[in-house]
């Protein structure tokens, strides 16, 4: 038994490689990841299909609040922005402008039976992607996700694995374009913060829900004490929604502190935090582009895993209270937030002075 299993795997990884080295399409598509956070992960994936197929013409398809992230992407020929559809209409018109686009391969980052659906009504020959939400019927080469916890950059790697038969992982970098950092500059100079002045962003929110989010008083105290200690003014970002949260931490701070919530486009954010000096942050999608950019940054985690999501760059620091019911990826905590609880005000400045000066 343990032969033919083994033969049998030998024989599966030499039709891989065929597989893989027949392959030569002159029009990809990449259906990319629907939030932020896991658009920016999927980048060394994305990096590494055009490293792959130099030649080929690869469209990446998103949706339009992720779309700033590759505006200017050197590994991408087109980027193409669409908003989810509403109705058969929309359905219609999408379905057929892929098949007029007449794409040879289509790689499916997202997980949903919609994305793949698309590709299959949408005519194209080759379709890759995760077996998942009942979609392997319309793959022709569908991947099994494991059960062991795998970074999420590697579980899209794992995608492109199907055609490059090996993958070195690429960096995850980005650079913020000139345009980007100076409508970055002139908005902060707008609210008080002058050409070259150097400045800590504070994220305190979360999308998925309030057991990923440290603090109000905590950060507060956090900026007071960075700010005073390393001479930086301290910028607030984040979602319209979330400004209650970061009016609450500018009204418990000590020295002033500049709002952006809700004022910022992607493009603009960007700008913001290739131009920022540290941030501190909850587990969310601002923290993997100021991660991406370089940016020293100190990651906050609790409900969440930081083996899937935490930050990678050269210059990331995750700062966790470890406690038995963690990660639980709750939306709200059913007890006492003991994870978040656990984590000091001087644990996130210790790391915050160990990165910058690492």
């Amino acid at each position: 038994m343990c032969k033919l299993l083994r033969s049998y795997e030998r024989t599966a990884e030499r039709c891989k490689e065929s597989f893989a080295e027949a392959m030569q399409p002159e029009k990809i598509l990449i259906r990319g990841p629907n939030w932020v956070g896991d658009a920016v992960l999927a980048i060394p994936a994305m990096k590494a299909v055009r490293e792959h197929f130099p030649h080929a013409e690869i469209t990446l398809l998103v949706r339009p609040w992720v779309a700033g992230l590759f505006t200017s992407a050197p590994f991408i020929d087109k980027l193409w922005s669409e908003e989810k559809p509403s109705g058969l209409s929309d359905w219609t018109r999408l379905t057929i402008r892929i098949r007029d686009r007449r794409f040879d391969l289509a790689l499916l980052l997202p997980n949903s039976f919609e994305s793949a659906l698309m590709m299959f009504l949408g005519g194209v020959p080759r379709r890759i992607g995760y077996a998942s939400d009942a979609r392997r019927w319309m793959l022709t080469n569908s991947i099994v996700p494991s059960e062991t916890p795998r970074h999420q950059v590697q579980y899209y790697l794992d995608i492109v694995k199907i055609v490059t038969t090996s993958t070195e992982a690429p960096s995850i970098e980005i650079e913020a374009t000139n345009e980007e950092r100076a409508n970055a500059r002139k908005l902060l100079m707008t609210e008080g913060i002058s050409s070259g002045a150097p400045f800590l962003v504070l994220n305190p929110g979360a999308a998925y829900g309030s057991a990923k989010r440290w603090h109000e008083d905590r950060f507060a105290d956090v900026a007071d004490r960075l700010g005073r200690e390393l001479n930086l003014r301290v910028v607030l970002i984040g979602s319209q929604t979330e400004g209650s949260i970061a009016e609450e931490i500018r009204r418990r701070m000590k020295a002033p502190a500049v709002v952006l919530n809700g004022k910022t486009s992607l493009g603009t954010l960007i700008g913001v935090l290739a131009e920022s000096s540290l941030m501190i942050t909850n587990d969310s999608g601002p923290m993997h582009v100021a991660a991406a950019l370089g940016v020293p940054t100190v990651a906050i985690f609790g409900s969440t895993d930081a083996r899937v999501t935490g930050p990678c760059g050269r210059r990331t620091r995750v700062v966790k209270h470890a406690v038995e019911c963690s990660p639980c990826l709750l939306r709200e905590c059913p007890i006492d937030h003991r994870c978040m609880m656990g984590v000091t005000v001087e644990d996130v400045c210790k790391a915050a002075k160990e990165l910058l000066t690492s």
